[in-house]
């Protein structure tokens, strides 16, 4: 019963109703501004990829969000920073489930405890329907714990992507 409740979640509505309901283009924008605007305070790298549904196959398996979460990091690369300090912040829909995969930099000095805050906080303002607020409130929380453990930004440049990625 429950295998066939996720499964009806992820195949109706459409994927790209279910992002658009959620992420509109204002929000999209507002959450790379926030992106942009935690990476000056450290050196570390957010990236934010929104997933509206699984596909019929990972849904067979039973693929966990976390699982996807993993796959997603490898997929956009955030490992590859200089100090392996990239977090993602992955977000599917269709269960209502907020992940947070840590670079082992940064996942080595951050308990995981901490992380899964950050993804609670942000999944009460989703089922609030606040979802660019808690976006946002969940990569300033990233933020924040960045700037603890990687202060300033005496490089130049941007390894990842602000923009959000959706899939």
């Amino acid at each position: 019963m429950v295998k066939m409740r996720r499964m009806l979640a992820h195949l109706l509505p459409p994927p790209w109703m279910l992002l658009r309901r959620s992420f509109d283009a204002g929000a999209l924008q507002a959450i790379e501004s926030a992106v942009s605007a935690a990476e000056r305070d450290h050196r570390g790298e957010i990236r934010f990829a929104v997933e509206a549904a699984l596909d019929v196959r990972a849904l067979w398996r039973g693929e966990s969000a976390r699982e996807r979460a993993i796959e997603v990091f490898s997929e956009l690369r955030v490992w590859d920073t200089a100090e392996n300090n990239g977090v993602l912040i992955y977000v599917l829909l269709a269960d209502h489930d907020v992940e947070i995969v840590a670079d082992r930099g940064i996942a080595a000095q951050v308990d995981a405890r901490e992380w899964e805050s950050v993804c609670h906080e942000m999944e009460a303002q989703f089922r609030e329907g606040h979802y660019a607020a808690g976006a946002i409130a969940g990569i300033q929380r990233v933020g924040t714990i960045l700037a603890r453990h990687y202060p300033g930004r005496d490089r130049a440049g941007n390894e990842l992507s602000d923009r959000p990625h959706l899939i």
